[in-house]
């Protein structure tokens, strides 16, 4: 298969729970998830090793449920819990326009999805499979985030793909201030001075620390996520020295 248009051959993409709920304010919507699933086959389908990292947000967000005065280590294994179903649903959808795909849990279930672990996860790459990790960590007080910063530096990928519903990373929040700007490249230091909260310090400082780039970008806008794979500058791209 010809790989040489893609810019970056192997990624992980971070898709927040949100985008799933589509128009809703929670849950799954299934004409947003059948979407989705067909602009990841495309990518997919050009040659892309992709491994995608689900938030669970649309169900339950476990710092939120703790300050709400949830204890913080149940809200957040509810809150890995409802990954995991946002990647059942996913898997769903892709394995039915033709998409293998594995979810491998890092909280172990072995009846609804492969238990996490780095070399069958590559092996699933090199052999074509989409892989989803769903679980997080497997530990409280860890971010999906970081999740996606600890997976792609395991498996070598090239990139951390940041799905959002806005156009990259502004200096203030663009759904409240008009005037926002935003920044079409950072450092990873940058980002952590400037405390921009596109991810938690913990895994922009794991990304910096092992030199891997972060491209946030709108999911909401088709076609976005093979502009970026192939090259294409939108968003912002967050990196040693911009890049």
């Amino acid at each position: 298969m010809d790989t040489g248009h893609l810019k970056y051959k192997r990624i992980i993409l971070k898709v927040t729970g949100e985008v799933l709920a589509g128009a809703q304010r929670y849950g799954i919507d299934s004409k947003t998830v059948r979407d989705f699933s067909k602009e990841i086959s495309e990518v997919h389908g050009m040659g892309c090793e992709m491994a995608l990292v689900m938030g669970g947000g649309n169900i339950l967000r476990g710092s939120e449920a703790s300050k709400e005065g949830m204890d913080r280590v149940s809200a957040d294994t509810m809150g890995m819990l409802a990954t995991v179903i946002n990647s059942l649903a996913l898997q769903d959808a892709l394995e039915k326009i033709g998409v293998p795909t594995r979810v491998m849990s890092a909280i172990e279930m072995r009846q609804v999805a492969e238990p996490y672990i780095r070399r069958r996860a590559v092996r699933h790459l090199e052999k074509r499979r989409l892989v989803i990790f769903a679980g997080g960590t497997g530990n409280p007080y860890f971010t999906t985030d970081t999740t996606a910063s600890l997976r792609a530096t395991e498996i070598n990928a090239e990139v951390i793909l940041k799905a959002t519903k806005v156009e990259g990373i502004f200096d203030v929040d663009p759904f409240k201030s008009s005037q926002a700007k935003l920044y079409s490249e950072l450092t990873h230091m940058e980002v952590l001075k400037k405390e921009l909260k596109v991810m938690d310090a913990t895994a922009i400082s794991l990304c910096m620390d092992n030199h891997l780039p972060i491209v946030v970008f709108n999911i909401m806008t088709k076609g976005n996520i093979r502009r970026v794979v192939c090259g294409e500058k939108i968003g912002t791209l967050v990196g040693v020295g911009g890049k």
